[in-house]
């Protein structure tokens, strides 16, 4: 076995479903302490984070993830136990083969190698994980970028191991993410006796028109990076479950997903003028759970493209879709933010699993960028 099979088997063998990391931080801990990292343990409330950090100069690059998993599913289901890592045929199945600890045992196995070649390398490496990833995520990265900037401590450039490859390893990087605003709108009428329409008010017959404009509105036409900003309904709820009953409000849960062609202040306030418009009367209660961040084509994702290059051959695609990502929090004190890991085929899924070569692979990866970046 690889070194890095090795350590991803030991990660994935922990019962670590969030926001547990059942004790894999202290396996990482102590691969890295010998490397001379200054580890610092953050936790908050039930959350387990590590700021490791080897060397106090610019520029630093910083690996960043987190430890813990989603729930497993029926294990009946599962061709083999989902938390006794097992290779089949060259593929390493278990919970967080792919999401995300083989990414980590690569960060972990890069870094060794670097470091063994380029002891007095410039600069600085970091890593930045959690427990509080696939979880409601409140005590887990944000705190420790909290903390960062409380002390005005900065990062240069970060590589977040999120799986984002679609057929084969490299051919897909995350370059940046939609913002994600919600809200929630109750609109309100007066209940009454449906056979008696003169004195009732029936707010979902109100929202309607509403609800049709928003739904054909452009929010805006996106950019090069980004595809146009999204307005979805995903829950509406109204009446008291009779068919006799006019009800009296109406609730509608509604998200964007933005790019940064958009801001929160003009999505929220064009979402309002055309609820004005319609003349309704309504609260509406607003949740922003990330904020859209970029990173354009520069050194940080010259160097990310030129490794997948080296060990792949593929020229790899700059992607902004899909969902949130730690990367909302890192972008705060971060100005380049990258994703790069293996295969998302089947992750959350049963047999969840990565390929072995896919590992060493994404290991010589990791290696080469910190080349390109740290010693340059």
């Amino acid at each position: 076995m690889s070194d890095t099979l090795t350590l991803a088997k030991q990660l994935i063998s922990r019962h670590s479903l969030t926001p547990v990391d059942d004790g894999c931080l202290d396996i990482i801990g102590a691969r890295l302490a010998p490397l001379h990292f200054n580890l610092e343990k953050m936790r908050h409330g039930e959350v387990d984070n590590l700021w490791a950090r080897r060397g106090d100069a610019s520029p630093v690059i910083c690996f960043a993830g987190h430890t813990d998993v989603v729930p497993t599913g029926p294990i009946d289901k599962w061709d083999s136990d989902p938390f006794a890592p097992t290779v089949r045929d060259g593929v390493l199945y278990g919970r967080g083969a792919a999401d995300m600890k083989g990414s980590i045992a690569s960060f972990i196995t890069a870094t060794e190698r670097f470091v063994a070649e380029y002891p007095k390398h410039r600069g600085s490496i970091a890593m930045l994980l959690t427990s509080d990833e696939e979880g409601v995520a409140v005590d887990g990265t944000v705190r420790v970028v909290e903390a960062l900037h409380a002390r005005s401590e900065k990062i240069d450039y970060c590589i977040v191991g999120e799986p984002t490859c679609v057929s084969k390893l490299g051919d897909t990087i995350k370059n940046g993410r939609r913002g994600s605003l919600s809200g929630k709108l109750t609109v309100k009428g007066v209940q009454g006796h449906i056979a008696y329409p003169h004195l009732v008010k029936n707010p979902i017959h109100l929202a309607a028109p509403a609800i049709a404009e928003l739904a054909a509105t452009t929010w805006d036409t996106g950019n090069e990076y980004f595809p146009p900003t999204s307005w979805q309904i995903s829950n509406i709820h109204g009446g008291t479950g009779a068919t006799n009953v006019v009800p009296g409000t109406v609730e509608i849960l509604f998200n964007f997903r933005h790019s940064t062609a958009s801001t929160t202040e003009s999505l929220k306030s064009k979402l309002h003028g055309i609820l004005d418009k319609h003349g309704l009367e309504y609260d509406l209660e607003w949740e922003m759970s990330g904020k859209p961040y970029l990173t354009a084509r520069g050194d940080m994702v010259d160097a990310v493209a030129g490794a997948i290059r080296q060990v792949t051959g593929i020229e790899t695609e700059l992607s902004t879709s899909g969902g949130t990502s730690d990367g909302r929090f890192i972008a705060d004190i971060c100005p380049q933010v990258i994703e790069l890991g293996p295969l998302n085929a089947t992750i959350h899924k049963i047999n969840e699993c990565v390929a072995v070569a896919d590992l060493d692979a994404l290991s010589e990866i990791y290696y080469l960028i910190l080349v390109k970046l740290l010693n340059k």
